[in-house]
């Protein structure tokens, strides 16, 4: 999808100040309230805006500890056994299909690191994952970003 300038100002904006009411918006923005909403419902509907909900802190909820673990799993079998295995693990937020010599890398977090011993060893519980390798992360210098995108 094509940004315009408009697009770009109004993202750079809710990025900004996610909180910021349509009205508020488009006051800031110069153009007319109907403008802005058809632009957001527009991104919406494209996927551009992925959803609304809030950023949440896995370390404010109780989980400091984040790593990241690349899978080998059993060839043939396809992925969606493991997938539906790890989608049952709460503490594991999100996973990949990769190239290289893992399957699959999966970001969990944990409460401790010994907590992150039993989120490990409920993941390779799985009977089609094979091998795992862990790395802890130990602090995140560039946190998730995508508005430098937008400003590109």
């Amino acid at each position: 999808m094509t940004l315009d300038d408009l697009d770009a100002a109004l993202l750079t904006l809710l990025h900004d100040e996610p909180r910021i009411g349509v009205l508020e918006a488009s006051r800031r923005l110069g153009v007319a309230r109907g403008t802005v909403q058809s632009r957001l419902d527009r991104l919406e509907r494209t996927g551009v805006i992925a959803d609304r909900s809030p950023t949440l802190d896995a370390a404010a909820l109780g989980f400091p500890v984040t790593a990241f673990a690349t899978l080998e799993i059993a060839q043939g079998q396809g992925h969606g056994s493991v997938i539906e295995h790890l989608s049952a693990i709460p503490e594991i937020l999100e996973a990949h299909t990769t190239t290289g010599a893992g399957d699959l890398l999966v970001r969990v977090v944990a409460r401790t690191h010994a907590d992150l011993q039993r989120v490990i060893n409920d993941i390779v519980d799985g009977r089609h994952v094979l091998r795992s390798s862990t790395a802890i992360a130990l602090e995140t210098p560039i946190p998730l970003r995508h508005v430098q995108l937008v400003r590109a």
